[in-house]
């Protein structure tokens, strides 16, 4: 590695110095990883911070980092990547991993919206399932244009603007068509309770 004496650094400057460096890690060498580390720390820091991580995860990620490298030194292949591009794979990879981490928040068991509904009693349970029928009967009781514009702006979510648009109607038309929809299922409804 290095023919300077025993207490001199090793060299990290070339790939081949770094290959090396990485086959003594493989071998357990402490002195070789320390040389790695030292060469790589601040280098994978920079990188981290220009990718946008702060700087305490920065940290933590190169501690992560170079531990990887510590035990899976011997499954470097120089034939795929330099020693520096298989550095950096496995600290993009770990920050690409923490992001993952960030977006899927981990449940809170208190929180009120994942609590179980309340059950409802029988009584309420059938009338909720009547009045569904009674609404749905009144929906197939619509003239077919008046049907057919409440199902594509009411049921698929889109606006009258563009339903106008895409059935080639005046959105005007659209309008009175909805306005009477909901008159006759609002008359409907009234009628069957």
């Amino acid at each position: 590695m290095n023919s300077e004496g025993p207490s001199a650094e090793p060299s990290v400057q070339t790939p081949s110095d770094q290959g090396n460096l990485l086959r003594a890690v493989a071998a357990g060498d402490r002195r070789a990883f320390a040389a790695l580390f030292h060469h790589f720390a601040p280098r994978i820091r920079v990188f981290l911070l220009r990718a946008g991580a702060p700087s305490g995860v920065a940290d933590e990620i190169i501690q992560d980092v170079m531990l990887t490298v510590w035990r899976k030194a011997g499954d470097y292949d120089p034939d795929r990547a330099s020693p520096a591009a298989w550095i950096f794979t496995i600290a993009r990879n770990r920050r690409i991993d923490l992001l993952r981490t960030e977006r899927r928040p981990e449940l809170d068991p208190h929180d009120p919206a994942l609590r179980p509904v309340e059950g409802e009693d029988a009584e309420t349970a059938l009338g909720r399932l009547e009045l569904g029928a009674k609404l749905l009967r009144a929906i197939e009781d619509l003239p077919k244009e008046q049907e057919e514009a409440l199902f594509e702006t009411f049921f698929r979510d889109r606006s009258q603007g563009d339903y106008a648009e895409e059935s080639g109607l005046p959105l005007g038309t659209v309008k009175s068509r909805l306005r009477l929809a909901f008159a006759r299922l609002r008359l409907a409804l009234e009628e069957a309770t």
